[in-house]
Formats: C-alpha cells, structure tokens, sequence
C-alpha cells in the first residue's frame, strides 16, 4: 500500500468509525461567538478545507474543544503559546490531531515531446487547539472572550438572506419537494413558513450547492448520485457554519447507509466528496455582499 492510500484509508476509517457510532463527522454545534465556526489557521487566517475541517470536527468534539482556531506546535509557540501536556486519559499519539494537504509534484518525462506529468503527495501536519494552548495573551481566540458588540445572531438570517440573493439563483417556492432541476437551473423548496427554524437554509443551501454542479463541472466519476448527494450535504453544513446557522441533526440519515458503503469500497471517496464541498462553499461563500462593521 503506498503512502497515499495508507494515509486515506486511515482518515477513512476514522470518519466511518464516527457515522457508525451516528456522528455526522461535517455537522457541528451552533454557537454565536465569533471564535466558534468553520475551523481555520491562527496564523494564516485561512479556513481548512476539504477533509480537514472533518478530521478537525471530530477531534473537537472527542476532546470537548469549542473554538475554531488551529496551529502547528511551532505556530503556537511563536505566538508565546504553550501546547499542554497530553492528559493521560488520552492515548498517546491522539492528543495532536493529524489534518492533510496535497502537494503538487511534477514529473519530467526523458522524452521532451512528452508533456511533464503532476501528481499529488498528500503530507499530514499535526495541529493543536487553542483550547490545548496556554497563554493569557491569546484568551481573545477562545470562545467566550469575544470582544465583538456585534449581536451576530439577530443578524445571522440576514446574513443568508443576503448571500442567497446575491447568487442570483433562481429559486422558485412552493410544493412539498426540494431540489435542484439541471435543464430548467432553477431551486424549487417548499415556502419557508413550512420549515421550522433555521432549516429552511439548511435545504436551500444543499440545493444551492448542487447549483453549482454546472458551474463548477462537478467531477463525479462513477459516484453519481451518492457523491452528488454527499457533496450538498458537506457543502451545505460548511455554508452553515460559516453564517452562524443552527443546523439540526434530524432527518439527515437517509443517506447514510450509501456513503458508508462508498467509503468501505472507496477510500477516496470521502476526499472527492469533501474537496468538491470545499469549492462549491467557497465559490457560493464568493457571492457574500462586503462586510460593514458596527
């Protein structure tokens, strides 16, 4: 087994693992605080994408941890952080959590008529929470130290709202169906008075997600509709994330048992599904109208 696929089929089972026990490894508790949300890098800024907000997802939830920023030990470090020491309740080798990148490698070809080959290395980096990390001087990243006077949850709708709009997607209401019709590029979703609480977005965002399909020319291989389905399903809980949506555990099991299937025969599944995720969110997120401060 190469490098490669050792390191998927181990990310693999570790997410199979949580949607056996009933974790949906991609949906996360909802929080206001502005240190809550879509994990992302204490020094680059830059949200994780891909399988990695998963990976991240899960170890938060299996440690208790709440905020939303990450680091390699050495990042913390220069910050004047100091990673804590494993608790002993933790197996060694499970306190750091392992998240993955591609790197681009080209392969020149002997024969200068050929044109240069690229595949991808995927290397693992071990990062840590802020919630592992001591220092007072970077209380500011922990939840619940937010000095944000904005009331971001009267606000977060409005949010949606906004984004949604500024797609200009065509979303037709009505009907007891959701989806995403690909000759007509239109949204059908019941009326929002038929939803109760925030699912209303969490409906539409999966069917915008699958609006992008055409315009991002979705990769599905021989997939198909699982994949299509996954891929709204993440992107969605993404979105979500990012908006300060609450999202809601019910009523999202009906696939389940054919993503575990893809998975169990597929290592790579997961990784198509949650990188294709990651672009449709960021292409959509694209949209969002500029951001005014209070």
């Amino acid at each position: 087994m190469s490098r490669n696929q050792q390191i998927r089929s181990e990310i693999t089972n570790q997410i199979i693992s949580a949607l056996e026990s009933g974790t949906l490894a991609w949906r996360k508790p909802w929080s206001s605080d502005r240190n809550c949300g879509m994990p992302k890098n204490v020094v680059s800024g830059d949200l994780y994408s891909g399988v990695n907000p998963l990976l991240l997802g899960l170890a938060s939830e299996r440690h208790g941890f709440q905020s939303r920023h990450w680091g390699t030990y050495k990042q913390w470090s220069e910050l004047g952080g100091k990673v804590m020491r494993r608790p002993s309740h933790v197996p060694s080798g499970q306190w750091g959590t392992k998240i993955v990148f591609c790197k681009p490698v080209t392969k020149k070809q002997n024969d200068h008529d050929e044109p240069e080959e690229t595949y991808f290395l995927l290397r693992t980096y071990t990062v840590f929470n802020i919630d592992q990390v001591e220092g007072d001087h970077l209380d500011y990243l922990r939840v619940g130290y937010s000095t944000d006077t904005c009331n971001s949850e009267s606000n977060t709708f409005d949010e949606a709202d906004e984004l949604i709009e500024a797609t200009e997607a065509d979303i037709r209401h009505g009907g007891n169906q959701a989806y995403y019709d690909i000759p007509g590029d239109y949204i059908q979703v019941p009326n929002r008075d038929q939803f109760a609480g925030s699912a209303y977005y969490e409906v539409l965002f999966h069917e915008i997600v699958h609006w992008t399909e055409k315009r991002l020319n979705w990769d599905r291989n021989n997939n198909g509709y699982a994949l299509g389905e996954l891929i709204a399903e993440i992107g969605a809980c993404y979105i979500c994330s990012e908006l300060n949506i609450p999202m809601n555990d019910e009523n999202h099991h009906a696939y389940l048992d054919g993503w575990l299937k893809k998975m169990k025969q597929d290592s790579s599944f997961i990784f198509k599904a949650s990188s294709q995720a990651s672009k449709a969110a960021d292409y959509i997120m694209s949209f969002k109208p500029v951001e005014v401060s209070c």
